[in-house]
């Protein structure tokens, strides 16, 4: 599995500064300054778990087992969903949006918590 995260990882840090440059150049002009900065924090949550998922990487070669994979799916699940929904939030304009938004935090948090796991037991 380690290149596999490593995959998803570049994958989510790809699309993360696309929708960076997407939102400076072509949503600037479009929305409000509001829903501007939600795109934003969007962006650098998927930024901040793309580079967790080379963590998860990395990981997956020195205690391979079901807490890191456990770890890779939740960083993805909280990028699809927390950073997802501020995108559509941004983009639709649908405040209620917001309510799922932390599902996914929940699942950022609970990534990081069964990456320490893996490696507090080495596996």
């Amino acid at each position: 599995m380690k290149l596999n995260w490593f995959a998803v990882g570049a994958i989510a840090g790809a699309i993360g500064v696309t929708l960076g440059a997407f939102g400076a150049h072509a949503l600037k002009s479009r929305v409000t300054e509001d829903l501007l900065s939600v795109f934003e924090v969007g962006v650098r949550y998927q930024m901040y778990h793309a580079l967790a998922l080379f963590a998860v990487a990395w990981a997956a070669g020195q205690w391979p087992g079901s807490w890191i994979n456990a770890s890779g799916w939740l960083f993805t699940s909280g990028i699809l969903i927390f950073s997802g929904s501020l995108y559509l939030m941004t983009l639709t304009g649908e405040r209620w949006l917001g309510a799922v938004t932390p599902v996914g935090g929940l699942c950022f948090i609970l990534g990081w918590i069964a990456l320490a796991v893996a490696a507090l037991r080495g596996s």
